[in-house]
């Protein structure tokens, strides 16, 4: 079998292509089509969800560093310590304010994406992560805590743009059917980031004092790597033919990514779906909030999504070390404990993503967020007693496992495939700008008030996120059908009664998702085919 680069075509770049040839050692042995299939999947997302999760975790390990530069900077500046509602304030705006940058991320993505194409968007969203680095890496010699801050906006709004462009892009560009495996890169790269963010801080390796700003240098190389790899790979066929009318360009693609020279049927499943779409009425948010016939769709999702982020998860990521410093861990073990909840993150997402399919959207979601429910409330009798016996602090760091393992079983993922599968075609854009506004303001929420109410509440704290998970588990229960195997017509039906509409028959089906006419060639056909094989 001939050696293949991640590039696809070595001959064409000489130097580069053996500069490189390390970082496309994983892929080298495989087939042409899969080598550069896998290389646009692993670059793709290491540039992107990586980074997301890396920054996740990153501020855990240095939290009392960067609060200890915070109060220094100000009795240097002001000639006083921080008060402590201060340096609360400031420490929950510096976790926080990466959802907002997330939020405004999300918000300005559909615009770069159809000026930059998907692979455009990627490679212009790294100058987000190296400026970030550049300004979370000097804050503390140039003694400015608002470096910090601004650095996590922008690497926030680096986040927010990329949990959009990449899975549109490996949607694209990958055959139906290792569509869902190829998809898997996205959220096994953000366990991965987490991961990686716990064993950086390490004290052995940057999570001393002297240390703790090169930790986020390290947001600066994954982005680099991607600028190495991803301009040799091909931009999505979809995007070049509909929006590009590169039809050229969208069939070199085409043979690049299925790894064969006929590719006639591709490009005209896409012809089929861009003659569709010529004559579809995307709605606005304002439409979609209007519609009685999408009216539990949407606040499906957005109950779903809203206990995504409200459930506590990130409370556990952004707060693990003083979770367990509460619990009675000594101070020399926290990193090393806090490393185990990150590799339990990655193993159950890999589990999760091989049944999925098997088991169904709906149990893995009611099962994740009852198991969360259960396991909070174990960790909130657990502090309470852990001043009674020595042993009770591991009782409290296995119920920590535990609410992980649940979440990444169904909640972790299956919000953002659910947006994609409730809503017809011209309904789904803004219903993945909803989707994405509440998940990023309620991430923010979280950061921001998770302090207060630990402060306030104490170890019942815990509680705010079990009446969430509960309330999250019984609507679920009551309101979503399964949408496994289903097409959009059967998911319509199921939300028909609940709507209090009729519900809609094959010939509306046809009429809402198309609304096109024949052309001369009688072409209507192809999109009827491609459609009902949804």
């Amino acid at each position: 079998m001939r050696l293949y680069t991640f590039v696809c075509h070595p001959h064409n770049y000489g130097n580069l292509v053996m500069q490189s040839y390390v970082l496309a050692m994983p892929f080298t042995f495989l087939d042409d089509w899969l080598s550069c299939l896998l290389s646009a999947a692993f670059f793709g997302a290491l540039g992107s969800s990586f980074i997301y999760g890396y920054n996740l975790s990153v501020v855990n390990a240095p939290a009392l560093f960067i609060k200890a530069f915070y109060n220094t900077t100000w009795i240097e500046r002001y000639g006083e310590p921080l008060a402590a509602e201060t340096a609360t304030l400031l420490w929950s705006v510096t976790v926080s304010i990466f959802a907002i940058g997330g939020l405004l991320g999300a918000l300005a993505v559909s615009i770069i994406l159809k000026v930059l194409g998907r692979k455009g968007t990627l490679l212009l969203n790294n100058i987000f992560a190296v400026i970030a680095a550049l300004l979370l890496t000097l804050g503390e010699r140039a003694k400015s805590f608002e470096m910090l801050i601004i650095g996590r906006l922008i690497i926030g709004v680096n986040s927010g743009i990329a949990l959009s462009a990449l899975p549109m892009y490996l949607g694209e560009i990958t055959p139906r059917h290792i569509r869902g495996s190829i998809g898997q890169f996205n959220s096994i790269l953000i366990c991965l980031g987490v991961f990686m963010g716990q064993v950086l801080g390490l004290p052995e390796l940057l999570g001393q004092e002297s240390r703790w700003s090169y930790l986020f240098s390290f947001l600066a190389l994954p982005a680099i790597l991607q600028l190495c790899v991803l301009p040799f790979l091909p931009e999505s066929p979809r995007y070049l033919l509909i929006e590009r009318r590169d039809e050229a360009g969208a069939e070199r693609a085409f043979q690049r990514f299925l790894g064969k020279k006929d590719v006639s049927q591709e490009l005209e499943e896409v012809h089929a779906e861009a003659r569709a779409q010529e004559n579809l009425h995307t709605a606005s948010v304002l439409q979609l909030l209007r519609s009685p016939g999408v009216r539990w769709q949407l606040i499906t999702i957005i109950i779903t999504m809203a206990c995504y982020q409200l459930c506590g998860l990130n409370a556990i990521w952004y707060y693990t070390n003083g979770i367990l410093r509460e619990a009675g861990f000594a101070e020399n073990i926290i990193p090393y404990i806090t490393l185990s909840t990150g590799a339990i993150e990655t193993l159950a997402a890999i589990i999760s993503g091989l049944v999925i399919e098997r088991i169904g959207r709906r149990p893995l979601l009611i099962f994740g967020f009852s198991a969360m429910a259960v396991f909070f409330s174990l960790l909130t009798v657990f502090l309470n007693f852990q001043e009674r016996l020595s042993w009770m602090p591991y009782f409290s760091y296995i119920s920590i496992l535990a609410v992980i393992a649940s979440f990444c079983s169904g909640p972790g993922g299956i919000p953002f495939v659910l947006t994609g599968e409730l809503f017809e075609q011209s309904f789904r854009p803004a219903a993945f700008m909803i989707a994405g506004t509440v998940n990023w303001l309620s991430n923010f929420a979280v950061g921001l008030l998770f302090p207060f109410i630990q402060e306030t509440l104490q170890s019942f704290a815990f509680l705010v996120f079990v009446v969430v998970c509960v309330l999250g588990a019984i609507y679920l229960f009551v309101v979503l059908p399964e949408t496994k195997n289903k097409t959009f017509m059967d998911i319509s039906k199921s939300f028909a009664k609940i709507n209090k509409i009729p519900a809609p028959s094959p010939s509306n089906e046809m009429e809402l998702v198309l609304s096109s006419k024949p052309d001369m060639n009688g072409r209507v056909q192809d999109i009827a085919k491609m459609e009902s094989s949804f």
